[in-house]
């Protein structure tokens, strides 16, 4: 059966057009707010500096890289089943990256300074500097890849190398990042230094959400519309490593959470116990977004089906957010250096202007997203691929 792509037709329109108009209102409204109340339209304070618009990037950073090790499994370590969703994973990583970094940069403040400011100062000291530095590198080997993919090739030479160095970026990236945090020792919560294992662990598991999501968004929802080799994925591997992937999140987290409840530093003890334990929206993310999406993965009558695998996507998507938001909040609510005598939880919550960046990010996303679908062949695979899978079937056929 022909596969049909719905983005391409009016589906894909409406979808571009509604995406674009909330695109353009929460960018218009952070805007005004910020012109106009500067760094206080935000809930963020000197005791509490890093928001939701920081939890949003740090969501989206790590979605992207998580698409962009997903890629690598067949470009970089020959796993050729996951060839027909490549193309799609490595705009994905594009499309959210840039979301993300479009939410980070009205967040910092001036926009245009730190064109100028990051790259004079040189501040090679500072994991933040690295950290704009290798997602700038990561952006453009996703660039550079997803230019060869669109060329035809797939197993070229040069294709090979930049899949290599494109894996190899993605990890760099995404484990500074985690360091950014890991290396606090005056923020216990934070101060850990398996934190990259986990940050690239939940970055492959929000990966997959996206990529599950938006395939059958591409498709109505509906695997008729799908190649062969797609549907044959969607039916056996990808679903076994999603529900892989999430039983190493929710494990990471049961032993980060049993280590700091029995933690004698009330600066790790308090966090959990009196904030993160202590908020019906962290329960909720944690038994409904990641804890019930393993259970319906783990059975296989119920993992391959359609339905099953777009709720997991999307309790993911909102486990995961939840996560990377009470993480951030999270590792401040202790007062900086005062944790062991002054046992107040700092309060914090985030304001219109600071969800109107998180919306312009998801809009962005789906604008992006759209546009894709609808200018680019994002579902093509190699040749060897539509091959292996007619051969597999003609062998079926005379068994």
């Amino acid at each position: 059966m022909s596969q049909e792509n719905i983005m391409k037709g009016p589906a894909g329109l409406g979808l571009l057009g509604i995406s674009a108009i909330v695109l353009l209102a929460s960018f218009g409204y952070a805007i005004a707010n910020l012109s106009s109340q500067g760094h206080a339209a935000f809930n963020a304070t000197s005791t509490v500096p890093w928001g939701q618009p920081i939890a949003t990037y740090l969501y989206f950073a790590l979605a992207s890289s998580g698409l962009g090790l997903i890629a690598s499994l067949p470009l970089v370590f020959g796993f050729r089943k996951f060839y027909p969703v490549v193309k799609r994973c490595i705009f994905l990583a594009f499309a959210i990256l840039v979301s993300g970094m479009a939410v980070l940069a009205l967040e910092l403040g001036n926009v245009f300074r730190m064109l100028w400011v990051i790259p004079l100062n040189l501040q090679i000291q500072s994991a933040m500097f690295w950290m704009g530095v290798f997602y700038l590198v990561d952006l453009l080997f996703l660039l550079w890849k997803f230019q060869k993919l669109d060329a035809g090739e797939w197993d070229s030479k040069t294709s090979k190398q930049v899949g290599i160095g494109s894996f190899l970026a993605v990890l760099l990236a995404s484990g500074n990042l985690a360091l950014i945090f890991g290396m606090m020792s005056m923020r216990p919560f934070w101060f850990d230094g398996l934190l990259p294992i986990y940050f690239y662990l939940t970055a492959v598991a929000s990966g997959l959400a996206a990529l599950v999501f938006f395939t059958y968004l591409a498709h109505g929802f509906s695997r008729d519309n799908m190649s062969a080799p797609l549907r044959k994925l969607l039916e056996g591997a990808l679903p076994k490593f999603f529900g892989a992937v999430l039983g190493g999140t929710l494990l990471f987290i049961a032993v980060r959470a049993i280590t700091g409840m029995y933690s004698n530093n009330p600066e790790i003890h308090l966090v959990w116990s009196e904030y993160l334990f202590a908020s019906p929206v962290y329960q909720a993310s944690l038994w409904l977004g990641i804890l019930l999406p393993f259970a319906l993965m783990l059975v296989p009558s119920m993992r391959t089906q359609a339905g099953t695998q777009i709720l997991v996507a999307i309790l993911v998507f909102g486990g995961l957010f939840a996560e990377r938001f009470f993480f951030v909040v999270g590792g401040q609510v202790i007062p900086l250096f005062k944790g062991t005598w002054e046992w107040d939880i700092l309060s914090y919550t985030p304001s219109a202007t600071e969800w109107s960046l998180t919306i312009m990010g998801s809009a962005m996303l789906f604008t992006l997203y759209a546009l894709g679908e609808r200018l680019l062949n994002l579902s093509a695979m190699p040749p060897s691929a539509l091959l292996q899978e007619g051969a597999s079937g003609a062998t079926a056929a005379r068994a």
